[in-house]
């Protein structure tokens, strides 16, 4: 009975010293000192077993109750300890709901959601409407109807996205759209003819180094009527050009080039300068390509269900990342893609200055 002598004593300091824990830290060494394997009240019960039965019988009770006491003491001082903390955060986080608003970061609007926002401003005032497809689009809307032949370098695995068929599959093949051009056979298949649409979007290529990147953005324009030719044609991308770089004059150049979709076909440079490495539209003695266009093929009128004998069209189409960098001064191409928000600050735009003709597009 000697071991277990002065219990209620050893209790009350027990106890004291529970109630005296600061923090949870130190709350459990403590516990691990009392009830721990090697733990002052672990060893008085293993001390138990070399007792005889009587006085194993007189000291189990009161070691038991002290365990007992103990542990619901602990429990008592965690639960205290963690009221406590949580009345330390509240206090902290409080937060006085009848003051007013504090101004929080504004967000900004991306340099390629601007564009097309432009672009779409700029081309309604030319009665053009916006027209939209898929991404993953059908090897026919992408190339067939677009008279690309089968050997075209387009069509190759190491230029295009080609979704992977499983054997057995004989559905169309399929690819992330290399142009936005589908969609005017799309369009033409569900309005007709006459018709003037732009397709802005995302298009897609195998194309990874310094100035490429494999997802990009385009806009494709596309006019059908009786008697279009290239100077309707001229006239649009000038007043196009005029009104998105804000300029009174600009000059176009157009030089013969091959596209499967148009014919004839032409490049279109614009005239500018670099006086002091800075791009200025419509003055000095470069020129800068900026756009693809031409009269639309028969073919392709044909596969849009539209009869070449009665309507012809014309049709271009630009990089909007490129016109972006080109009006802004926007150095890199891979800035685009990286989620920068220094970045975006910098160039992004105001969520609410909505580009229109009369009040300028990029306030």
């Amino acid at each position: 009975m000697r071991g277990m002598d002065g219990l209620g004593a050893l209790g009350a300091t027990y106890l004291s010293d529970i109630a005296a824990a600061a923090d949870e830290a130190a709350l459990e060494a403590l516990r691990i000192a009392l009830l721990g394997r090697k733990g002052a009240i672990s060893l008085r019960m293993r001390a138990l077993g070399g007792m005889d039965p009587e006085a194993r019988r007189a000291a189990a009770p009161a070691l038991n109750g002290l365990r007992d006491e103990v542990e619901a003491a602990f429990r008592a001082r965690r639960a205290a300890l963690a009221d406590a903390a949580l009345a330390a955060r509240l206090a902290a986080e409080w937060l006085d709901v009848t003051l007013p608003a504090r101004p929080r970061p504004a967000g900004t609007v991306h340099p390629v959601t601007q564009v097309m926002d432009e672009l779409t401003a700029i081309f309604a005032d030319m009665g053009f409407a916006v027209a939209e497809g898929p991404q993953v689009e059908t090897d026919w809307h992408n190339f067939d109807a677009l008279n690309i032949p089968p050997e075209h370098p387009a069509r190759q695995e190491h230029d295009t996205f080609f979704l992977h068929r499983a054997e057995g599959d004989n559905r169309p093949p399929h690819v992330l759209r290399t142009h936005t051009s589908p969609v005017q056979i799309r369009a033409m298949l569900a309005r007709g003819a006459p018709l003037r649409v732009i397709a802005p979007g995302r298009v897609y290529r195998l194309d990874m180094d310094q100035t490429h990147t494999p997802m990009f953005h385009q806009v494709e324009g596309l006019a059908i009527d009786r008697e279009l030719s290239m100077a309707q044609l001229k006239w649009v991308l000038e007043e196009f050009c005029r009104a998105f770089f804000e300029v009174e004059g600009v000059e176009l150049r157009f030089r013969a080039s091959h596209f499967p979709f148009t014919e004839p076909s032409a490049e279109v440079d614009i005239r500018c300068s670099w006086a002091d490495g800075q791009l200025r539209i419509g003055e000095g003695e470069s020129w800068l390509e900026i756009l693809g266009s031409g009269m639309v093929h028969p073919n392709v009128l044909r596969a849009g269900g539209v009869d070449p004998d009665r309507w012809q069209g014309f049709a271009f189409g630009m990089g909007i990342d490129r016109i972006a960098m080109l009006k802004y001064g926007i150095p890199d191409l891979r800035a685009f893609f990286e989620s920068d928000l220094r970045w975006l600050r910098h160039y992004g735009f105001a969520a609410l200055d909505i580009p229109a003709l009369p009040a300028g597009l990029s306030r």
